[in-house]
Protein backbone atom coordinates (compact mmCIF):
# COMPACT_ATOMS: atom_id res chain seq x y z
CA UNK A 1 0.00 0.00 0.00
CA UNK A 2 1.27 3.12 -1.12
CA UNK A 3 1.51 6.25 1.31
CA UNK A 4 -1.23 7.97 -0.75
CA UNK A 5 -3.90 5.34 -0.23
CA UNK A 6 -6.29 5.80 2.67
CA UNK A 7 -8.27 3.33 4.47
CA UNK A 8 -11.82 4.62 4.83
CA UNK A 9 -11.86 5.57 8.37
CA UNK A 10 -8.27 6.31 8.81
CA UNK A 11 -7.88 9.01 11.27
CA UNK A 12 -5.71 11.78 9.63
CA UNK A 13 -4.07 14.85 12.39
CA UNK A 14 -5.24 17.98 11.67
CA UNK A 15 -2.92 20.20 9.70
CA UNK A 16 -1.00 22.72 12.33
CA UNK A 17 -2.41 26.11 11.84
CA UNK A 18 -0.21 28.96 11.39
CA UNK A 19 -0.01 32.31 13.41
CA UNK A 20 -0.84 34.20 10.67
CA UNK A 21 -4.32 31.90 9.73
CA UNK A 22 -5.61 32.16 13.45
CA UNK A 23 -5.10 35.90 13.43
CA UNK A 24 -6.59 36.15 9.76
CA UNK A 25 -9.86 33.41 11.02
CA UNK A 26 -10.21 35.51 13.73
CA UNK A 27 -10.27 39.16 12.05
CA UNK A 28 -13.35 37.36 9.39
CA UNK A 29 -14.89 35.95 11.74
CA UNK A 30 -15.09 39.72 13.73
CA UNK A 31 -16.33 41.02 10.18
CA UNK A 32 -18.92 38.27 9.95
CA UNK A 33 -19.92 38.82 13.21
CA UNK A 34 -20.84 42.56 13.26
CA UNK A 35 -22.43 42.14 9.84
CA UNK A 36 -24.58 39.88 10.99
CA UNK A 37 -25.67 41.79 13.93
CA UNK A 38 -25.77 44.91 11.82
CA UNK A 39 -28.68 42.75 9.58
CA UNK A 40 -30.36 41.53 13.04
CA UNK A 41 -30.32 45.58 13.72
CA UNK A 42 -32.03 46.41 10.83
CA UNK A 43 -34.59 43.49 10.77
CA UNK A 44 -35.49 44.16 14.05
CA UNK A 45 -36.18 47.90 13.30
CA UNK A 46 -37.99 46.88 9.84
CA UNK A 47 -40.31 44.69 11.98
CA UNK A 48 -41.18 46.97 14.47
CA UNK A 49 -41.92 49.72 12.09
CA UNK A 50 -44.50 47.53 10.45
CA UNK A 51 -45.66 46.33 13.43
CA UNK A 52 -46.72 49.89 14.76
CA UNK A 53 -47.85 50.71 11.18
CA UNK A 54 -50.44 47.87 11.36
CA UNK A 55 -51.33 48.66 15.01
CA UNK A 56 -52.10 52.12 14.07
CA UNK A 57 -54.19 51.00 10.98
CA UNK A 58 -56.10 48.64 13.06
CA UNK A 59 -57.05 51.16 16.32
CA UNK A 60 -57.89 53.54 12.74
CA UNK A 61 -60.50 50.99 11.79
CA UNK A 62 -61.41 49.84 15.34
CA UNK A 63 -62.52 53.84 15.77
CA UNK A 64 -64.41 54.18 12.60
CA UNK A 65 -66.27 50.89 13.12
CA UNK A 66 -69.32 51.44 15.46
CA UNK A 67 -68.65 49.57 18.62
CA UNK A 68 -70.12 46.36 19.00
CA UNK A 69 -73.22 45.38 21.63
CA UNK A 70 -72.16 43.26 24.34
CA UNK A 71 -74.27 39.88 24.63
CA UNK A 72 -76.50 39.73 27.74
CA UNK A 73 -76.22 36.75 29.55
CA UNK A 74 -78.65 34.64 29.17
CA UNK A 75 -81.41 34.25 32.01
CA UNK A 76 -80.88 31.34 34.04
CA UNK A 77 -84.15 28.86 33.83
CA UNK A 78 -85.96 27.98 36.63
Amino acid sequence: MEKDDKLVGEYEPPKPVSKAEREARKAFRQVDAEKAMSEHALAQRAFAQNRERLKAERLAREAVASPVPKKQPKAKKK
